[in-house]
């Protein structure tokens, strides 16, 4: 399970999800990627379940790169606890994600095998998310 390793300040405001990706926003290491096509937390747990999914279709081949990483902490409070008396005590990590954002990376399998394997892990996320292919590098000549 991902969580930091230490933070400056044990509770987070709830904050907004407004907006679209500003980073993150490209394939950047693989060949293929997941991007979420709307706002959402994952938590810990969905991140883990969608690389366990996607280590298992491609068995040890390939290269697999998890781009998002849970940072924000969730408070709760107990099961029936009267209103009041404070926050609660941070229950579990949650990664922000905004849309255009890539999730995960592939590299290293057949095209139909990244795009099977991304699909499995897409059903693991609260989120509706796209498969996308690396961008070819486009020149300043060739935009113009």
């Amino acid at each position: 399970m991902l969580l930091p390793k230490r933070v400056k300040y044990r509770k987070q405001h709830r904050g907004r999800m407004k907006g679209k990706a500003t980073r993150g926003n490209f394939v950047a290491y693989g060949d293929f990627g997941l991007i979420s096509t709307e706002p959402v937390w994952i938590t810990s747990n969905q991140i883990e379940a969608a690389r366990v999914a996607i280590n298992r279709f491609i068995r040890r081949g390939g290269q697999v790169w998890i781009k998002i990483f849970p940072d924000k902490p969730v408070s709760s409070k107990p099961a029936e606890t009267r209103m009041g008396s404070g926050k609660g005590s941070p229950d579990h990590w949650v990664a922000v994600v905004k849309p255009g954002r890539v999730l995960f990376e592939i590299a290293g399998v057949s095209e139909a095998d990244a795009r099977e394997a991304l699909r499995l892990a897409g059903h693991k996320l609260p989120c509706n998310t796209k498969i996308i292919a690396k961008e070819q590098e486009v020149t300043a000549d060739e935009a113009n």
